[in-house]
């Protein structure tokens, strides 16, 4: 069920990328998602997420869970959208970055960094390991490239009802020692936020032997229209 959901996700940043433009309202925008996930993907339906669709648009993505309005999107902004795709109540929240037109070296640089988190993520994503590894891992990350955050990296993530598809019982944080167990599934979530701008691109993933699942196939990368 997981897996559709991460269909579900898929066809909904599909039809971002169709639609998204300068001008556009972004309840407009908000609107087209939520159609979407309902609509669902790839011949599986979409249920109601847990969560509301998140968009920040310029200074507002310096903060995360921001909400729309109905200012219009702007060329030469970036955008972070944190959405998730829900099938029979299993979720799979999946966030990007998105720019209309040219983005700046800043988004090509921390991209880069972010990926990287990613995937040696996806490598710690593995029984035996624990919650504290895969946060510590992150910030050791960042830090290499001189970047610091301070809080949780991600979350347990599965059948989920309003208000929220995070589950309660584990936290990807250093203080937690929750060893990994096969099949369990987190929102791996190494956004970052800055003074004026923030990039956010994450991924659910499923704990396998080998190393960690992507639930989800929307491309890894920031999107740029």
């Amino acid at each position: 069920y997981m897996k559709r959901a991460g269909k579900v996700i898929e066809g909904i940043y599909e039809r971002v990328m169709r639609v998204a433009e300068p001008g556009m309202r972004k309840n407009d925008l908000v609107a087209e998602i939520m159609h979407a996930g309902a609509h669902g993907h790839q011949g599986h339906y979409g249920d109601y997420t847990s969560f509301v669709p998140l968009i920040g648009a310029g200074e507002e993505a310096a903060a995360c869970h921001m909400t729309w309005n109905d200012e219009p999107l702007k060329n030469n902004e970036g955008m972070f959208l944190e959405l998730g795709g829900a099938y029979a109540r299993y979720h799979c929240p999946c966030s990007r970055t998105l720019y209309l037109g040219k983005p700046p070296q800043q988004y090509l640089d921390i991209e880069k960094v972010i990926n990287e988190c990613i995937e040696n993520a996806i490598e710690m994503f593995k029984p035996g390991n624990t919650c504290a590894q895969i946060s510590d891992n992150f910030t050791a990350t960042l830090k290499k490239h001189g970047y610091e955050k301070n809080n949780r990296c991600g979350y347990p993530i599965g059948c989920s009802y309003p208000p929220d598809w995070g589950e309660r019982t584990m936290s990807l944080r250093g203080t937690d020692q929750t060893v990994l167990e096969e099949n369990m599934t987190f929102h791996f979530m190494p956004a970052i936020w800055f003074d004026d701008w923030g990039f956010e691109m994450t991924e659910s993933i499923r704990v396998a032997q080998n190393g960690g699942e992507c639930l989800s196939s929307v491309p890894r990368q920031l999107l740029v229209k």
